[in-house]
């Protein structure tokens, strides 16, 4: 997908050099934004490596007076090596989009302390204990009674002020341009969403044999193809508002009152609802594995409705707030709906609705897409490999397969989150 990588000589030539813990804290020494945010105490730091995702290296480093989160972006995909090279820019998009939408959304989005773009390097605020990432709270069956009213908040203020609902056209044509670089994630995306599970593609993998003939129906299924060729091209082409590009339960940290959303890297301008759809997409996957969590202490059944009600609330409130900014700010510099020509109520409303009906369409077909994608493509989810039971696991998956199917190829029939939900509780064979 990408040249080869730059030779370590090439790399340090342009001012990169791989740290490690050792290295890291000379770096930190000499950056004063980081050792202020350390309280200035760095004699005597504790750095540990916690970089579990795909992409790069993270470290949280501590002193007795302050602590942050340093991110550094490798040259290649870490989980595969350097096989598969990836461009170092996306810590500059990363970095770019944790500040515009910080800004938007400050109570949901960590502070951006330091940013080295020669170095591939963010310093970020370190998003303390008890957080957890979402993704293992779902599965540890934790309820967290604000994620839904926190998600939709971020979701509203990052879309909205984002788009040409608020801003004129000239300004928003200058910032799609500065995030238009940001190509290789977006080919990435094209590529493991779009493209590898609809064809036999060395990256696909499934629960095998169990999901052989699942895997094998979905490449062979000409309505979802032409579905997904659908959302490839508004995925592509469609420079919305200024999108996380990758918000899926393992890019948000919770604790029962603060929901932080991290790693923004894959963020450019594209369509609202691939953010709306990957978070609750990725929430009806968790519903399909609490299946496989349970157990004679514990049925889950209680846990699916609070995810049943929690994906139900989280598009109501994201509708609610969306809307509620839009009617705000109506007579503002937003150039997609003038206030000269929208100049009475009944028409505005009409205008909303329409362009939420076709919002929350966008949403499920991506959400589907993106569970798809989880199932039979390239990265899966701890949800579903958590469970150790083959069977049992792919059970669960059949389940959601055929949820997310269903939904992607019928989402115009759907008028309402309820009647997803209702959808969503059919699905028991």
């Amino acid at each position: 997908m990408a040249a080869a990588t730059a030779t370590a000589a090439e790399l340090e030539a342009q001012g990169f050099r791989p740290l490690d813990e050792a290295s890291l804290v000379a770096y930190i020494r000499a950056t004063p934004a980081l050792a202020a945010s350390l309280g200035g105490r760095v004699d005597a730091l504790e750095v540990k490596e916690v970089g579990d995702g795909n992409l790069n290296f993270v470290y949280i480093v501590l002193s007795e007076a302050g602590s942050v989160v340093v991110k550094q972006a490798l040259p290649y995909i870490r989980c595969v090596g350097d096989s598969w090279p990836m461009t170092r820019e996306r810590a500059y998009f990363e970095a770019s989009a944790l500040q515009e939408h910080g800004r938007l959304c400050p109570d949901h989005v960590p502070e951006v302390y330091h940013f080295d773009r020669a170095m591939s390097l963010i310093g970020m605020r370190y998003i303390k204990p008890p957080h957890i990432i979402l993704r293992k709270g779902l599965i540890a069956g934790v309820q967290y009674p604000l994620l839904a009213e926190h998600m939709a908040e971020y979701m509203a203020r990052t879309l909205f002020f984002t788009s040409l609902l608020y801003n004129s056209t000239t300004d928003h044509k200058k910032r799609v341009s500065q995030y238009c670089g940001n190509v290789e994630l977006c080919r990435l995306t094209e590529q493991v969403v779009f493209s590898d599970p609809y064809m036999v593609s060395k990256f696909n993998h499934w629960t095998s044999p169990f999901l052989d003939k699942d895997a094998e129906a979905v490449r062979e299924d000409d309505g979802l193809k032409l579905e997904i060729a659908e959302l490839k091209s508004m995925f592509i082409e469609r420079a919305q508002a200024l999108i996380h590009g990758d918000l899926h339960t393992g890019s948000i940290m919770v604790t029962t009152d603060s929901t932080q959303v991290i790693d923004p890297e894959f963020a450019f301008y594209g369509p609202m609802g691939y953010d709306i759809g990957a978070f609750l997409g990725n929430l009806i996957l968790a519903y399909f594995a609490q299946d496989g969590h349970a157990d004679q202490a514990n049925d889950r059944k209680d846990y699916k409705e609070w995810i049943l009600k929690t994906i139900e609330e989280s598009w109501n409130l994201f509708q609610q707030k969306f809307v509620g900014l839009w009617n705000k700010h109506k007579d503002g510099n937003g150039e997609a709906y003038l206030p000269a020509i929208y100049n009475n109520p009944e028409l505005l409303s009409v205008a909303q609705k329409k362009y939420m009906t076709s919002l929350f369409h966008d949403s499920l077909g991506f959400g589907s897409a993106k569970m798809i994608r989880r199932i039979v493509g390239i990265a899966h989810v701890e949800d579903f490999d958590s469970i150790e039971d083959a069977s049992k696991r792919a059970s669960c998956e059949r389940r959601a397969l055929d949820c997310a199917k269903a939904i992607l190829k019928g989402r115009r029939q759907f008028e309402s989150v309820e009647q997803v939900i209702a959808h969503i509780r059919s699905i028991t064979h």
